[in-house]
């Protein structure tokens, strides 16, 4: 009778050890299977890495977007700036088509940037900072309809901000501003030479830039930076 005893008090510890051992074993892999099975888990790593909803998006006419490219890029919290046309009435308008002053576009950028980092009335500090708001005929030596300066609020929230720091400028110089806030259209992205051209023809753009009395000009409204 002991050594039945004995012998099934052997068998039921060899069970029970057999069991812990599956159970142990089993257990990581049943949890990644059930992981595996689960969207957000599939989708958690790569989504928030990769999404661009967390950027927002502002556009602007500040005369050549050669310039407002290089003024823009600086920014911390802009992630991208790119050139283009909007608020005419010609279908993907060419630099030519443009420049003739028939098409009614404005030559424009287009500002990615992280509203955590940046807001956009900052960058609307930063637009007013860098044109002359009194001039309705174009910026600096540029003249011409499509180098007039203008901002392009997106939605409700960056027009009734445009509209404040408008209107507060008008009461701060006491006078009437040509710079417009006009509603967003189509952005047709400008040809890729005028990409980043400050970047690709540096002695080009600093002399064009110096020519056109653009800095000069500033300081007398702004004062210096």
């Amino acid at each position: 009778m002991d050594k039945i005893k004995t012998l099934r008090i052997s068998l039921i510890a060899m069970i029970i050890a057999f069991a812990v051992i599956l159970l142990v074993t089993i257990s990581p892999i049943s949890n990644s299977l059930q992981a595996a099975k689960s969207p957000t888990s599939l989708l958690s790593g790569s989504v928030s890495k990769t999404s661009s909803s967390k950027y927002e998006t502002a556009i602007f006419a500040m005369g050549c977007f050669w310039c407002a490219e290089s003024d823009f890029e600086k920014v911390p919290g802009v992630t991208n700036v790119v050139s283009g046309y909007t608020g005419g009435n010609t279908k993907s308008p060419s630099y030519d088509d443009v420049i003739t002053e028939t098409t009614g576009h404005y030559e424009a950028i287009r500002v990615t940037y992280d509203p955590k980092k940046v807001r956009y009335g900052e960058l609307l500090k930063i637009f007013w900072a860098n044109v002359d708001p009194f001039d309705s005929k174009g910026q600096f030596c540029d003249k011409g309809t499509s180098y007039r300066a203008a901002i392009f609020p997106i939605n409700t929230k960056q027009r009734a901000a445009a509209k404040a720091s408008r209107d507060y400028l008008v009461k701060f110089f006491k006078r009437d501003l040509a710079t417009q806030i006009v509603p967003s259209s189509k952005f047709y992205l400008a040809e890729g030479y005028h990409q980043d051209y400050y970047k690709k023809n540096p002695l080009r753009y600093k002399l064009y830039r110096k020519n056109c009395g653009r800095d000069n000009r500033l300081k007398a409204i702004w004062g210096a930076k």
